[in-house]
């Protein structure tokens, strides 16, 4: 019942995108980081499909995202949130087929960050922050640097999510 309860929260949040697109991904989002954690706290155990039941639910909350990207105005945005939406699509068939976790960091999901940066940063500023090849690339960059930090985190060190703050005071300050 609880997975039930869980799935249908994860399958009806990301709806908020197409209205409250920052409050429906973060929430989306944050869904996503402690899924597990919920079931495990109310008495759920890891069922043996929870990485292909995840991956799944991901994928579902990352295409509405992607859809409601089409929208934007801003072409090399646009395409960009296509790309790195399939290049992480890409990623987690070839992990669904081999169940080979370190595929996710070489396949990582930074149409995530690009998604919540973007729609933010026009939000706030008013202003497109791409405006060229070498500015998103640049933009890319940066994004990347703490998106390979929590893939390392999820896919190697294999943390919950409230496991990532002792991790990582294991670095020095």
């Amino acid at each position: 019942m609880l997975i039930l309860v869980v799935t249908l929260l994860r399958l009806l949040i990301p709806l908020l995108i197409f209205r409250y697109f920052s409050i429906g991904f973060i929430a989306s989002f944050f869904l996503d980081a402690v899924d597990l954690d919920i079931i495990q706290f109310f008495g759920g155990r890891i069922f043996p499909s929870y990485q292909f039941w995840d991956k799944t639910l991901d994928t579902y909350y990352l295409s509405i995202a992607m859809l409601f990207s089409l929208s934007w105005k801003n072409e090399l945005a646009r395409q960009s949130s296509v790309i790195l939406f399939f290049y992480r699509v890409i990623g987690v068939v070839l992990f669904v087929v081999t169940g080979y976790r370190a595929l996710l960091f070489f396949f990582p999901n930074l149409f995530e960050f690009f998604f919540i940066f973007y729609l933010l940063y026009l939000h706030f500023f008013k202003t497109d922050p791409i405006y060229s090849l070498k500015n998103l690339m640049i933009i890319l960059v940066i994004l990347l640097i703490p998106k390979l930090v929590q893939e390392y985190i999820l896919h190697f060190a294999q943390l919950h999510f409230w496991e990532w703050f002792s991790f990582l005071k294991l670095f020095p300050h």
